[in-house]
């Protein structure tokens, strides 16, 4: 059975069948829905099943939508929805913090070093305040002129007499070691320069006293030639 044509509605025959846009159509009838201008199958445009020539092929446009009661209670609605999702991730974050610098074990070492070294530096602060309040008492019966001299000030006199304290060795020793480090006694086995500032560098038969093992591969110690302390590494050196 021949089928209708898509304009005319009359039965389309073989001979001047044009099978387009899902219909069928004369050839004098597929033609622009404006200027009824003849198609082909090389210039006509499809639009919505129907067919239309360059000049009057219709125009995508954007569309407004209205604000209806129905949108502004959906937008109203959507905005509600985005301040609850955003008071549940600021609670559920509230009080935990952020930080920029990974846990590494790396960092872990550095901040147990540090409190390891604040803890001496508050030994030696204490011991030197201790014993600086002791030795002085004996200064007026010093024989040495120079403390003698009416023109010195008092300040460069109470400088003068707190060196003597400070540089014997012994002085030292007690200051610099904390009670939890006595005892513990190294003796290096190969040349280490110092890489970082709280490391210290020794030379091979030094002596490292008053060792602290940090973590694994790093110790706190004092090198007993130079004085200096810091962190050293712990494969560099063997118990004595």
């Amino acid at each position: 059975m021949n089928p209708s044509c898509g304009r005319c509605g009359t039965i389309v025959y073989p001979t001047e069948k044009v099978n387009c846009l899902d219909k069928y159509w004369h050839k004098g009838c597929f033609s622009c829905e404006i200027c009824k201008m003849t198609l082909n199958m090389k210039n006509y445009k499809g639009f919505e099943k129907r067919p239309y020539c360059n000049a009057h092929y219709p125009k995508t446009n954007f569309t407004c939508v209205a604000d209806t009661p129905e949108n502004l209670r959906l937008k109203q609605q959507s905005k509600m929805q985005s301040q609850v999702q955003y008071k549940e991730e600021f609670e559920k974050n509230k009080g935990k913090g952020f930080s920029a610098v990974a846990d590494t074990p790396e960092m872990q070492r550095i901040k147990k070093t540090q409190d390891h070294i604040s803890n001496i530096k508050y030994h030696e602060e204490f011991e030197k305040n201790r014993m600086g309040g002791e030795i002085p008492s004996p200064q007026p019966n010093s024989p040495n002129p120079v403390f003698q001299q009416p023109h010195q000030s008092p300040a460069a006199s109470k400088n003068y007499s707190y060196e003597p304290v400070a540089a014997p060795g012994p002085v030292r020793q007690v200051a610099a070691a904390p009670p939890p480090s006595s005892g513990k006694r190294y003796q290096a086995v190969y040349d280490y320069a110092a890489a970082d500032e709280d490391e210290v560098g020794f030379l091979e038969g030094d002596v490292i006293v008053d060792a602290q093992v940090i973590d694994e591969g790093w110790m706190y110690g004092r090198v007993e030639r130079t004085g200096q302390q810091g962190m050293l590494p712990a494969n560099y050196v063997e118990a004595i």
